[in-house]
């Protein structure tokens, strides 16, 4: 139920100011940031709009922002392999690339697990029905399973052995062992920040306007540049290296998924989306 701007939000753009004319105040609400109630409404409404989705149509879209999370890999491959011979640790002229995948998933509109676990939480946190928590569940599962499924796609690609590939493989195997690179608790607590900014950018996206791009890329590359683990991103890496032979399967189980899915859930749900409710959920009360 988005809500009308109320006296406060007409004070906040200068609509009772009595030193502007009506098209001065219209340009002052147009300028003017919404307050933190609008912003939260937005995003529950994309998350009923999300929630309404059938499933197929759910997974299509989760599936192609698997495949683009790929391009985050595959950008950051590119512009490592152009840097001198015998660097360590993260790249900071690499990590421009981590943030490709996440801008093309968000203008796109396609369905991003880390991202759904805001926009969804939302309706179940304000509806408070057994039936939404279900649909919300189940809209998580389809999602996280069809990123996954996408970013193991991408990795075999990247996998197959062509000379593009080949060109890339130092870069792209080095980049590979990322994801295993810390224990289960350290890659737990990583995960917690980078599913905590990642939910964060969806918080301020409402706000940004024609900076979208910009706080896309600002967020996301300050968690590639501190070497955070997101679960769809760090999947295509871990795809990579257990199809190249550098990993298997069990590593990539319990050495970079559960720890990473854990810790990203905790930061996305209650770092951002609890907090960010109870800060509003006092404004909603009598507006239901």
């Amino acid at each position: 139920m988005a809500s009308q701007p109320d006296t406060k939000d007409q004070h906040a753009a200068g609509h009772a100011s009595p030193h502007l004319d009506d098209k001065e105040r219209d340009q002052a609400s147009a300028h003017s940031s919404p307050r933190a109630l609008v912003i939260h409404e937005i995003i529950r409404e994309e998350g009923e709009t999300a929630l309404g989705r059938k499933p197929l149509a759910l997974l299509w879209s989760a599936l192609a922002a698997g495949l683009s999370m790929g391009f985050s890999f595959l950008t950051e491959a590119v512009l490592e392999s152009k840097e001198p011979p015998g660097h360590n640790g993260v790249s900071l002229t690499g990590a421009a690339g981590y943030c490709v995948g996440f801008i093309i998933v968000v203008l796109g509109r396609q369905q991003l697990f880390t991202e759904s676990t805001l926009t969804v939480l939302l309706p179940v946190l304000t509806r408070r029905s057994l039936s939404v928590a279900a649909a919300a569940l189940r809209l998580w599962l389809i999602v996280l399973a069809a990123n996954l499924a996408g970013t193991w796609c991408f990795a075999g690609i990247l996998a197959l052995p062509t000379s593009f590939a080949e060109e890339l493989r130092p870069a792209l195997a080095h980049l590979a062992q990322g994801p295993f690179g810390s224990g289960f608790f350290s890659t737990t607590l990583k995960a917690v920040l980078a599913g905590w900014l990642i939910a964060l950018m969806v918080w301020l996206l409402p706000s940004a306007k024609s900076a979208a791009v910009l706080i896309v890329a600002v967020i996301t590359y300050v968690v590639a540049v501190c070497d955070l683990s997101h679960v769809i991103a760090g999947s295509v890496e871990a795809a990579y290296a257990v199809l190249r032979g550098q990993a298997t399967i069990h590593d990539y189980m319990l050495r970079f998924f559960a720890p990473t899915l854990l810790g990203n859930v905790i930061g996305g749900i209650a770092l951002v989306g609890l907090l960010n409710h109870a800060s509003i959920a006092p404004e909603m009360t009598g507006r239901e």
